[in-house]
């Protein structure tokens, strides 16, 4: 990345599903080859997306308008999270981010520390003041990522296909 790659973040509509999609495969194909467990089961998978977009949680970074990061943004809703074995640092609005992916061609960029400032501005912008998110014990990209943005570990939830590490980080 350079000082002139013009980085934006927006919610993505039904003509971004195609670049999404392949995005996530991509993904689905490093976890798998990282030896990780996490999305091997076929989730996420196309109509996943595809209900992201049409609920309005999918969200892109792109570089030089092209999608280089996808994210579902969710407002208050996610059942698996009213359970956990630990304790969130607040009981208020929350956002949460899930099926956090990046192309291979932006792979190592630091774009996903760029999403997660975007987040952060995007909170803020929906007077939320807390973001929630949870991610595989094997995802060590991810729980770097979390670390280095001020992440709090909170615990566990159990999500469908398993025990996932939960973070939490207040938004002031």
């Amino acid at each position: 990345m350079t000082d002139n790659n013009v980085i934006t973040f927006r919610k993505a509509n039904s003509q971004d599903i195609d670049d999404i999609w392949k995005i996530i495969q991509q993904a689905i194909e490093r976890r798998k080859k990282d030896g990780s467990t996490q999305w091997q089961n076929g989730y996420p998978n196309r109509q996943t997306i595809e209900r992201d977009v049409e609920k309005d949680f999918a969200y892109v970074l792109l570089v030089d308008h092209q999608i280089a990061v996808y994210s579902a943004l969710i407002i208050n809703d996610e059942p698996a999270y009213s359970k956990i074995d630990g304790k969130w640092l607040s009981e208020g609005d929350f956002i949460v981010v899930h099926r956090v992916a990046v192309d291979n061609n932006f792979a190592g960029k630091g774009l996903v520390k760029i999403l997660f400032e975007k987040i952060e501005e995007f909170a803020v912008s929906q007077k939320i003041n807390s973001i929630k998110v949870d991610t595989n014990y094997d995802n060590m990209a991810m729980l770097k990522i979390l670390e280095s943005k001020g992440y709090t570990y909170c615990g566990e939830v159990m999500l469908a296909d398993g025990m996932r590490k939960a973070f939490e980080k207040l938004i002031i």
